[in-house]
């Protein structure tokens, strides 16, 4: 038997994903589950009977709510739902499908529209972290046309800027789950760091690689692969993340010196496939880490003077500009606030169809 519930599909960034309202899903987190993954499709490599994309940059789902936080106006759920296995992964956050939150609490009303532009305080479940976007509201309407270009994403957009207020440390509980930038781990120099995202960060050439490969060379390479899955699971525990053997994070982010432009280049694996770019969140902890001096990405960046830089983090289909506010000194930075710019358009408005029996 069929069943059905209001759904919104909005590409949030560089991802596309479902959004619902919470008061629309069950409370209970195995019924909840079992209708996310019936909606998505999962678990089919294809996700033939569902929305989702068969991959995992298409298979996410935003539950949104009215904040439970008064200095916050939404809370937000994030759900990576596997494409291959019946698991919906509520561990890490997403910022990609955060800008999509906005226009989202705005189009089903949980938040007013105030005149020409509109902020939103939005509060991630899953982390607790705190951002606040910025969206064009021009004649009461959110508006999704405009002049801003992100990479990995065709055409322009309206521009959404965002401003993470209390990202360090919030999936691992401190920026620096072990206290250090640098740690050996299975023989390699890394940083295991979370400004946002928990990510391991190592050069390319330390595992034999130049960082510049194409990302299906990359995605199709069993050895490094091997090597990197080997290197997560030691971690999984140093970052007060136990066994992540079925858990998205940490990412694995392989980092070498800028070469169009930027001040670093990335490949990030997420965390079994090859990112056709970066994540949000992925790329505020390398630019963090990038700051760090003995960090191993902090080796292959030249990092621009001054309390607030704009970092370029290059990825396999451009760049990502993150702009850091700096205190602290040369020798011990603290990241105050991490900032960027992201678009969102809305796709589709109606119900969405689940198996119920």
């Amino acid at each position: 038997m069929l069943a059905s519930i209001p759904c919104m599909m909005m590409r949030g960034g560089t991802s596309k994903g479902a959004y619902f309202l919470a008061q629309d899903l069950p409370q209970d987190v195995a019924a909840r589950d079992k209708i996310l993954l019936s909606i998505m499709g999962s678990p089919d490599p294809r996700q033939i009977d569902g929305m989702g994309g068969a991959h995992p940059l298409t298979s996410k789902v935003a539950i949104v709510s009215a904040s439970t936080d008064p200095e916050c106006d939404v809370d937000f759920l994030f759900c990576q739902v596997v494409v291959d296995k019946a698991l919906v992964d509520t561990t890490p956050n997403c910022g990609n499908i955060l800008a999509g939150v906005a226009p989202f609490a705005l189009e089903r009303g949980l938040v007013p529209i105030k005149g020409e532009e509109t902020r939103v305080r939005v509060r991630t479940i899953n982390t607790g972290t705190i951002a606040e976007l910025l969206i064009e509201t021009p004649n009461g309407h959110v508006n999704y046309e405009g002049g801003a270009r992100i990479d990995g994403v065709p055409g322009t957009a309206a521009p959404i800027a965002i401003d993470f207020l209390d990202a360090e440390g919030s999936v691992c509980g401190t920026l620096l789950p072990t206290g250090r930038a640098r740690d050996i781990v299975e023989g390699v120099p890394v940083t295991m760091i979370d400004n946002g995202m928990p990510c391991v960060i190592l050069r390319a050439d330390s595992v034999g690689r130049t960082g510049y490969e194409p990302r299906d060379e990359l995605d199709k390479d069993k050895e490094l692969k091997a090597q990197l899955e080997k290197i997560r699971l030691a971690a999984g525990p140093l970052m007060n993340l136990g066994d992540v053997r079925d858990k998205v994070v940490p990412k694995m982010i392989l980092v070498s010196k800028g070469q169009n432009g930027g001040h670093v280049s990335t490949r990030s694996f997420i965390p079994h496939e090859c990112h056709a770019s970066i994540g949000v969140f992925a790329a505020v902890t390398v630019a963090t880490a990038c700051v760090l001096p003995e960090s191993p990405a902090h080796e292959v960046t030249l990092v621009p003077e001054g309390r607030i830089k704009t970092m370029s983090v290059e990825h396999p289909t451009g760049e990502f500009s993150v702009r850091l506010e700096v205190g602290g000194n040369p020798a011990q930075p603290t990241i105050e606030r991490a900032g960027l710019l992201r678009t969102a358009r809305l796709l589709f408005d109606g119900r969405a169809f689940y198996k119920s029996a």
